[in-house]
């Protein structure tokens, strides 16, 4: 399981022009290889006049799997353009749909590199890149008394609170990074003498936008 990882902040589509010819980068966030394909064919369907719907998609972790297509245009000037951006920039579960509508000008190899790695690379600074870190629940048990003095640590540290509950006890559920759960327990342990309870809950993958 990944501690952090880069991808798309959500479905979306951006619009370049070269030489009156347009370039319409469509990015989704994916699962599967048949969801890639099926959405695939969702554009391929809607840009039906369009010269040519070229795609690169990775999936996995560490991008295990790894596909491209130049639909029709000269060999390696579309498709592998595009993937190469997709793992310069270290985005995984992602698909790239570049739909060309041609202009009348030719662009010629380098050109035509230049302009489908830049659709690509312009979609995503437009659509947005988070960074998804593994955090785990856990959950402080305090007397009231201990409250503030709590508050005051999370407030000058990288911790973040998720909801805080009022009963006999106060019981502050605290979101930490996979890699300082550690520090975390030690931190908590030290600053009340081990006077205050700790427990695990759930992990999950919290999203934050990249600028």
């Amino acid at each position: 399981m990944l501690t952090t990882y880069l991808t798309i902040k959500e479905n979306g589509t951006h619009e370049i022009e070269i030489k009156k010819s347009r370039f319409i980068c469509h990015l989704y966030r994916i699962k599967s290889e048949d969801e890639a394909k099926e959405l695939l064919n969702q554009i391929k369907k809607e840009h039906w006049k369009a010269s040519h719907n070229c795609h690169a998609y990775v999936l996995g972790d560490t991008n295990e799997l790894q596909r491209s297509s130049d639909d029709g245009e000269p060999s390696g000037t579309a498709g592998l353009p595009m993937l190469d951006i997709l793992k310069k920039r270290n985005i995984i579960n992602t698909l790239a749909i570049v739909t060309r509508y041609f202009g009348g000008t030719e662009l010629g190899k380098g050109g035509l590199i230049r302009a489908y790695g830049g659709s690509v690379n312009d979609a995503l600074d437009a659509i947005g890149i988070v960074e998804g870190k593994l955090q785990q629940e856990v959950f402080v048990t305090l007397d009231y008394n201990q409250h503030s003095k709590f508050d005051y640590f999370i407030e000058n540290s990288t911790y973040t609170i998720k909801e805080t509950a009022f009963t006999d006890k106060v019981v502050v559920t605290c979101m930490v990074d996979e890699p300082d759960i550690d520090v975390f327990y030690n931190e908590i342990t030290e600053l009340f003498s081990g006077q205050a309870l700790l427990t695990k809950g759930n992990k999950t993958y919290h999203e934050t936008l990249l600028t």
